[in-house]
């Protein structure tokens, strides 16, 4: 995912100048998706470039007008397409911000994204927990070379159920919503 994409969430959410959409990535979206100030404000220019983005200036008294981008039609064009896009590759940071952007798309595209990465998920788990069968069948008893590799096997398994459960949340909420809405 490019930063572009975590930008036409945020300003479709609420629209802003680049200080301020930069302190609402420090405050939340940055908690799964950071960027710098500088970042930011190289990608709003590429993207006022490309028009995805438009701008408003802001008189302010003594101070420079403020610059307020708002997402443009082609803007709304290109997160609809990333939204629907899938992409076996994403990350938990990249899929985090389709879910939280899930409402300016398709919403069941971004759900058949998820479901995609949960089996992909639950595949791994299976193998994780068939190595710590065979390998390990008496943790207990490990120390050294063997007790570390087994720690290891644990996290990554702790992290696979962790990944599952929270995909299986999502796409209940998702599906809960989207029976609701009737869409």
């Amino acid at each position: 995912m490019a930063l572009e994409h975590a930008i036409l969430v945020s300003l479709s959410e609420r629209t802003g100048s680049g200080y301020e959409l930069a302190r609402r990535f420090e405050k939340s979206i940055g908690l799964f998706w950071s960027a710098t100030h500088q970042q930011i404000y190289r990608v709003l220019k590429r993207m006022e470039e490309a028009a995805w983005v438009g701008v408003d200036l802001v008189e302010q008294s003594g101070k420079p007008d403020k610059k307020v981008y708002t997402v443009s039609e082609p803007g709304r064009t290109e997160l609809a397409r990333w939204l629907a896009a899938p992409d076996p590759s994403s990350s938990t940071q990249e899929l985090a911000v389709k879910i939280r952007g899930a409402s300016l798309g398709d919403t069941a595209a971004v759900a058949a994204e998820i479901a995609r990465h949960r089996d992909t998920h639950v595949e791994r788990l299976d193998v994780y927990r068939k190595i710590e069968k065979r390998d390990f069948p008496a943790p207990r008893g490990l120390d050294g070379r063997p007790l570390h590799q087994y720690l290891v096997l644990r996290g990554g398994i702790r992290v696979e159920e962790g990944q599952v459960e929270w995909f299986e949340e999502v796409l209940q909420a998702l599906s809960h919503h989207h029976t609701k809405d009737g869409r």
